[in-house]
């Protein structure tokens, strides 16, 4: 079973989180991050900008979960460009060791092996973010994702363009492609991290953690995995039939276990 944790807020959530990153990066010697990008993420993003002062960062290296596919990699809503914009810059990162997967038409073909060879040589993701869809796919991997898949191209739902239109000026600029990591790549990271906040991701939570395992909801990968963080407000955690227990048991744990 996953470990829940219910709070109180974002930034609440955010600091849980940025608290494990900072304890990896100073304990682990050459740290792998496993980036998510997206809305969800970023409190922890914003309390590992005060976290990280007066640390060394210069070993951590990244690799974003996903990019679209034939999306300049200057365009502001690239994932190269929000991953430097919201991670690598504030953090003071060394941009030559964080990777975003190439979405590139021209190496479309063979940018999935590519990543999935990059990942591997710098010995897996240690800590995986991960946020969740309101149709509970995890990085871009869609209903119907094999739990198996590693880092291939997807075709986009038309309801995952609409949630990601707001990033856009229209509809019709959002891609209809993406490259992410697979559920099985997603699965071989040693610690997973999934936040979720609000109301709107409450049913795909709950499907997720206390249903059945299903490549119709691909985040219920997550129950599959050893050992796995779930980081939510109380309005995502509304559905959950075992809330709580899982405060009973959060709030009853031993203070050097960690998350």
């Amino acid at each position: 079973m996953a470990e829940v944790v219910i709070l109180e807020s974002k930034a609440a959530a955010g600091a849980l989180v940025a608290d494990e990153i900072v304890r990896l990066i100073d304990e682990v010697k050459n740290p792998v991050l496993g980036l998510a990008t997206g809305s969800t993420p970023l409190p922890v993003y914003q309390a590992l900008r005060e976290r990280l002062t007066g640390h060394d960062v210069s070993h951590v290296r990244g690799f974003a979960l996903d990019e679209y596919v034939g999306l300049d990699a200057a365009h502001p809503e690239s994932y190269r460009s929000v991953i430097t914009r919201e991670v690598i810059e504030p953090l003071g990162l060394d941009p030559d060791l964080i990777r975003v997967p190439n979405g590139d038409l021209e190496t479309i073909r063979h940018a999935g092996d590519d990543y999935e060879r990059d990942i591997i040589e710098a010995g897996g993701v240690d800590i995986q973010l991960l946020g969740i869809g309101t149709d509970g796919h995890i990085g871009f991997n869609e209903p119907g994702s094999s739990f198996a898949s590693t880092t291939r191209l997807k075709t986009l739902t038309e309801q995952t363009r609409e949630d990601n239109a707001r990033f856009f000026d229209s509809l019709d600029e959002v891609p209809r492609h993406c490259i992410t990591q697979g559920l099985g790549t997603i699965l071989r990271a040693r610690h997973l991290v999934l936040l979720a906040f609000g109301e709107s991701k409450a049913d795909a939570v709950a499907a997720a953690l206390e249903g059945p395992v299903s490549a119709i909801l691909p985040a219920s990968a997550v129950q599959l995995h050893p050992h796995v963080t779930v980081v939510l407000d109380e309005a995502a955690a509304s559905k959950l039939a075992l809330r709580d227990y899982y405060r009973y048991s959060y709030d009853n744990k031993p203070s050097w276990q960690g998350i």
